[in-house]
């Protein structure tokens, strides 16, 4: 029914159109915006979902995931997730994240954070990160903050504030401070 393929610099204006169909205008103002600002998506964890043959064939999904420091935990943010508003339930959604999932473990992550519906994202086994463990920066409803451990015991490590990466060189500094202490 729908092809995934790794998402293409061609691919930029069509997935742009669906995430504005998708969310609105208002997509640039929610918390976990701020963890894309400035940051890249992981090339290699950027899906697009195809349907139709030929001439019929369009872009009806998209899927990327983020670097970002969980609470102490190097993992990543998946995120935004669109699928075309007519085909949602028909499986686009849930199949890029599962190939998304498995291509992040076999690139060694350890640790993925989402913020959205649990009902839905429970499908691929996120849950509720408890009430006071990480935050993020900016307003998010709690009982939307989700988590899934791609390593078995990896959540248990995270505590604290959900940031972007540190630039290489900020990352140096920080270990070699840790280091002289």
């Amino acid at each position: 029914m729908f092809d995934i393929e790794h998402e293409r610099p061609e691919h930029a204006a069509a997935i742009d159109a669906l995430l504005d169909l998708s969310f609105g205008p208002g997509r640039y103002a929610k918390t976990a915006q701020r963890l894309r600002e400035g940051n890249i998506a992981v090339p290699e964890l950027c899906y697009v979902a195809f349907m139709g043959e030929g001439a019929e064939r369009r872009l009806i999904g998209s899927l990327s995931f983020w670097p970002v420091n969980i609470g102490g935990v190097d993992g990543l943010m998946l995120g935004p997730l669109a699928v075309e508003p007519a085909l949602r339930g028909q499986g686009a959604g849930i199949n890029m994240m599962r190939r998304g999932l498995a291509d992040a473990k076999a690139l060694g992550y350890k640790l993925v954070i989402l913020v959205g519906d649990e009902p839905y994202y429970v499908k691929v086994g996120f849950g509720p990160v408890p009430p006071g463990r990480l935050t993020m920066p900016g307003p998010v409803d709690p009982s939307r903050l989700l988590y899934r451990e791609l390593d078995l015991g990896a959540f248990g490590h995270a505590h604290g504030a959900i940031t972007k990466p540190l630039p290489a060189k900020e990352e140096a500094a920080v270990q070699a401070m840790s280091k002289s202490i």
